[in-house]
């Protein structure tokens, strides 16, 4: 059977003519190709989507003298299934019916209807609820190299939030893993760059290559130029190249994708590396920041800290987290506003209540500009405004001196106050006035416009509900004012008529009632009239459902298009909401946690006093069980502290936790959040390196060890004296002098080359001479003891370095059989006993002397007894019973 949907489409039938002219116009997607109340698929795209979403596959005519695959899903039930196709890698193609069958009639009774294509759903241009993660963000991301610059943009399609980051080719990377992106768009050409492949690996999301041509200079700018309809880029801040180049690329996708829909998108906020904390994608993993190891939101630091209440907040919490800020001043506006809500709990209690039902009004606003928002997305622009409206009044209600209150919060109370613009008062009157209290989810399903609202709507439901009621009494009228015994009767041929017996029919034939009765037919027995008025409420009547329809459609259409009017004032509003959110939740969560303000410089210090790991404290006081808090102090310019922190102790005791926290806690603090800490004073730090834990990439053909060295070789190649860094177990993959080596070499280059913040753990106790070789290091050890013959672990960090390492007690704790630990301690007695042991290193600038090697005095006592043995003579049995002997002479 020829499955192919590229086969001549010559000799099709008409509706399947469509489905072909529509399949190559999107050769590379699935094709939801409208049919009444479902949408089908054809051919390949029949049979790949069945398997794919579990659904049965048929057959429907023939074309070509082969049978047609077909699947389909029904209309109502379409999001489930699209969410489906587009988590397994689908674009799907929705081509919609755009008429009725009944007007495709007019045209004559052979017509079909007219279909088109009206989007094309990708994983970076999802609108829908039912597609979206409420509390997570969606982006459309481009990337473009020119004249040694890299770009990268990105739109929020659901939100209509656009950036552009202006990078190097080596930054990508890290710029990617900080949004996050769905989907990357991304010039063929550059798939041969092997540092952009590096990155797109790293950042995840579905690559759709782009034809490099759209990405050129003129190109792309007349494409901006015309998503945002204006005449000039000059507004946006003299965009580089590059960032144009990334632009166009999502402009051409969009034009696309969106079949002409033009998204409402704010003017690009630019950034650039000089703005946010550098976090490559394997630091990022490492320290789960966003999502733990194993993808899950719930275990990461987001999740922990997570106090907000709507789902705009908890993406705006998201993105701050993925990208610290650089700034100290920025930063302390963000804690101002953080402090503010800690100091006010009543207010701050109050105000999140009115935000729980504020909706999610960016998201519906994109719903209703690209023509896919319905009359609860107008709801949700009510319910926004309105909780604006109520959080201003009660920041008004609170005493709160102009001068005293955070520009943060004063920006964001005045942006969300639809009093402040009389525009968009005048919307939030015109939609909470006119919606009813039961809005459907469509504007064809009728029934959200208010009674009262608009008096021909109201006319036309009254016609359509009560129309037996509208006429019985007409008919008492008619009756009364002709002085006629009479009856209004219906039927299929005739409509409406008056019908009277034919014995008392005379008066209407008669002057004056004629001029009012018209004649229709006379029966044996009865005679049937109408009249004007009647004739006009018999076609107001047939008409009406379709009538109120149409001034309900013709209504939405006036509120959608006054409420695009309003878009970058709703915008504002939305991203108020979702900052006090924000706010509000970080307060609330320091609050929970006890936790403190950090003080932020320009310094190159890192003083943390009582530090805590926020998500293992939850995790461990759920168990019922304390944290033990820790210092930390280090200072790039070496006054007030080491730079290096060289962290021994035995495993299990807590070094991986102890470096991560100190990480976070520059995540947290530069973010603009409380820290879990006593006290935190930091220097920013422009790029977070954290090379924790073993794993390999075998996809990309790299072992655990060689997957190590790449992360390794990254933090030496681009940590600056600004950056801080944490290393855990470097070189333990390989040979033990091998690994030594890299660890000892690696710790002197971060000390002296590099500069930066560093802690370093490590099992190699011979890195401790390290303290006394170079001038700004120190040792740290997290603490453990034997107490009758078992380990406990004290999980305290202090000076000096680790006593030993306690492997062989923590394989007993691991549930090693006794026998394997015995034998384990009865082994390592022995090493360490042995007169031949590795040799001390105090002495090395880096193994400057080599292990002694045995001195040779002659044969040895194996290699005499091998000379003296006749190889070729032996029998088997023989050659054991030797073999057992040279083993006894070793």
């Amino acid at each position: 059977m020829n499955a192919s949907p590229a086969i001549d489409p010559a000799g099709a039938t008409p509706v399947m003519a469509q489905y072909f002219e529509a399949k190559a116009r999107q050769p590379d997607a699935l094709v939801f190709f409208r049919m009444g109340d479902f949408y089908e698929l054809f051919f390949e795209d029949a049979i790949r989507a069945a398997a794919a979403l579990g659904i049965a596959q048929t057959f429907r005519g023939t074309h070509g003298g082969q049978p047609i695959p077909m699947a389909g899903v029904p209309v109502h039930a379409a999001e489930a299934y699209l969410a489906k196709l587009i988590r397994a890698g689908f674009k799907v193609a929705v081509c919609e019916q755009m008429e009725n069958p009944a007007e495709a009639r007019k045209r004559g009774s052979k017509s079909i209807v007219h279909r088109d294509v009206v989007r094309i759903v990708t994983p970076g241009t999802l609108t829908e609820d039912g597609l979206l993660d409420a509390r997570g963000a969606n982006r459309l991301a481009a990337i473009a190299l020119r004249a040694g610059q890299a770009a990268v943009a990105s739109v929020e399609l659901s939100t209509g939030e656009v950036e552009c980051l202006l990078t190097t080719p080596a930054g990508l990377a890290a710029a990617l893993a900080g949004l996050q992106p769905s989907e990357i768009l991304v010039p063929d050409r550059l798939f041969a760059d092997e540092t952009v492949n590096t990155a797109l690996k790293a950042a995840g999301g579905v690559v759709q290559p782009m034809a490099a041509a759209l990405a050129e200079p003129s190109a792309s700018e007349a494409r901006v130029k015309r998503l945002y309809g204006v005449d000039t880029l000059d507004g946006f801040g003299g965009l580089a190249g590059a960032e144009v180049a990334a632009l166009g690329l999502i402009a051409a996708h969009l034009e696309m994708t969106q079949a002409g829909r033009i998204p409402v998108l704010s003017p690009p906020r630019r950034a650039g590396e000089a703005d946010v904390m550098a976090i490559d994608p394997a630091t990022r993993a490492s320290l789960e920041i966003e999502r733990t190891l194993s993808g899950q939101r719930e275990g990461s630091l987001l999740g922990c800290i997570d106090r907000t209440v709507t789902g705009a907040g908890s993406r705006l919490l998201a993105a701050r987290l993925g990208r610290p800020l650089l700034d100290p001043a920025a930063i302390e506006a963000r804690l101002d506003a953080v402090q503010w809500f800690v100091e006010r709990r009543r207010l701050r209690e109050t105000l999140r209540e009115a935000l729980k039902g504020a909706g999610d009004m960016a998201r519906a606003l994109s719903r209703l500009a690209l023509g896919r928002g319905g009359p609860r997305d107008l709801g949700t622009l009510v319910q926004g405004l309105k909780s604006g409206e109520a959080i201003a009044a009660l920041a008004a209600g609170e005493n709160r001196p102009l001068a005293e209150t955070p520009a943060e919060i004063e920006a964001a109370l005045t942006a969300a106050d639809p009093s402040q613009s009389g525009a968009l008062s005048e919307l939030l009157a015109l939609l909470d006035t006119g919606l009813g209290p039961d809005l459907p989810a469509q504007a064809r399903d009728g029934g959200f416009v208010a009674p009262g609202v608009r008096a021909p709507l109201d006319e036309a439901r009254a016609l359509r509900d009560d129309s037996r009621r509208v006429i019985a009494a007409l008919e008492g009228r008619l009756a009364a004012e002709s002085g006629v015994p009479l009856k209004i009767r219906h039927n299929a041929v005739l409509g409406y008529f008056v019908e009277t017996t034919a014995n008392k029919a005379d008066p209407l034939f008669q002057a004056p009632l004629n001029a009012t009765f018209i004649h229709r037919q006379t029966l044996a027995s009865q005679v049937r009239f109408t009249t004007v008025e009647l004739a006009d409420l018999d076609a107001r009547i047939a008409q009406a459902g379709e009538r109120a329809l149409a001034i309900e459609l013709e209504t939405f259409e006036a509120w959608r298009q006054a409420a695009c009017d309003q878009a970058t004032a709703i915008q504002a509003a939305a991203r108020a909401l979702a900052t006090l959110d924000v706010d509000a939740g970080l307060a609330e969560w320091a609050e929970d946690a006890n936790a403190v303000r950090p003080q932020i410089d320009k310094s190159l210090c890192f003083s943390a006093e009582g530090a805590r790991h926020s998500v293992v404290e939850a995790a461990v006081k759920r168990a019922g069980d304390p944290f033990t808090p820790n210092d930390c102090c280090l200072d790039g310019s070496g006054e007030t502290g080491p730079r290096l922190a060289i962290v021994t102790g035995p495993n299990m005791a807590g070094k991986s936790t102890f470096l991560r926290q100190n990480a976070l806690l520059a995540v947290l603090a530069q973010a603009g959040s409380y820290v879990p800490a006593r006290s935190l004073k930091l220097g920013v730090v422009d790029r977070l390196f954290s090379r924790v834990g073993a794993g390999d990439d075998l996809a990309r053909g790299r072992s655990t060890f060689m997957a190590e060295m790449v992360e390794t070789a990254a933090i030496l190649t681009q940590a600056t004296p600004r950056s801080l860094v944490i290393l855990d177990e470097i070189g333990r993959g390989t040979a033990t002098w091998d690994g030594l080596a890299i660890a000892w070499a690696a710790a002197e280059a971060l000390h002296d080359t590099n500069r930066c913040r560093a802690l370093f753990a490590t099992h190699y106790h011979e890195l401790a001479v390290l303290e006394e070789r170079l001038a700004h290091v120190a040792n740290l050890s997290l603490k453990a003891k034997e107490w009758n013959g078992d380990l406990v672990f004290l999980h305290e960090a202090g000076p000096g370095p680790a006593d030993r390492s306690y492997g062989v007690q923590v394989a007993k704790l691991a549930g090693v059989p006794p026998v394997v630990v015995a034998r384990a301690r009865q082994v390592l007695e022995r090493l360490e006993t042995e007169s031949h042991s590795p040799v001390r290193l105090e002495g090395l600038p880096l193994f400057e002397a080599a292990a002694p090697q045995p001195v040779r005095r002659g044969p040895s006592p194996v290699e005499e007894a091998l000379k003296a043995l006749d190889v070729d003579g032996m029998s088997p049995r023989e050659a054991l019973e030797a073999l057992y002997r040279l083993k006894g002479l070793s």
